[in-house]
């Protein structure tokens, strides 16, 4: 008995027949983000029913290479939010910035770009720009680079060949 570790979870992983069987094809697959993939393992690794293995916490770390606060994580996971919630990537709003230039916003950019520049200048550059929209009230506000990034992405740009 002294090799095995006693503990009494809070959490505890016993899947259906169904669910070792989605979790098998999910890692089978291979077209998941590693971290998915991982969990996935925990799950199977976790898992106490008959058809499951039932390793500690610490025997599922060291053998996936991860922490073993990621495995207890993935176990609370599965047992308040359900299976499906575990190999799901959840959104999190405030990680992606809201986009300064909207459909309406970015054609006027470029209908801007692409007309004549300024008195004085040969062409238009990302700070006259940046000033422009700003002072057109396209948008409120908006760095130089944020403008770079809008043209580059519609081939605005007055070398490329792909030119509308």
């Amino acid at each position: 008995m002294a090799g095995k570790e006693i503990a009494v979870k809070k959490y505890v992983v016993r899947l259906s027949a169904d669910e070792r069987e989605k979790l098998t094809r999910f890692i089978g697959s291979g077209k998941r983000s590693a971290q998915l993939l991982t969990k996935a393992r925990i799950l199977l690794k976790a898992d106490v029913s008959g058809a499951g293995e039932g390793w500690s916490d610490s025997k599922i770390a060291e053998a996936l290479d991860t922490s073993v606060a990621n495995v207890e994580r993935t176990r609370r996971q599965l047992v308040e939010e359900g299976f499906e919630a575990v190999l799901i990537r959840k959104y999190n709003p405030k990680c992606a910035r809201p986009r300064i230039f909207d459909g309406a916003a970015e054609a006027k950019l470029i209908a801007l770009a692409c007309g004549p520049a300024p008195e004085g200048y040969a062409r238009w550059t990302l700070s006259l720009l940046e000033e422009k929209v700003v002072e057109l009230k396209i948008v409120e506000k908006a760095s130089d680079n944020t403008i770079g990034r809008t043209l580059k992405k519609t081939f605005s740009n007055r070398i490329s060949n792909s030119n509308g």
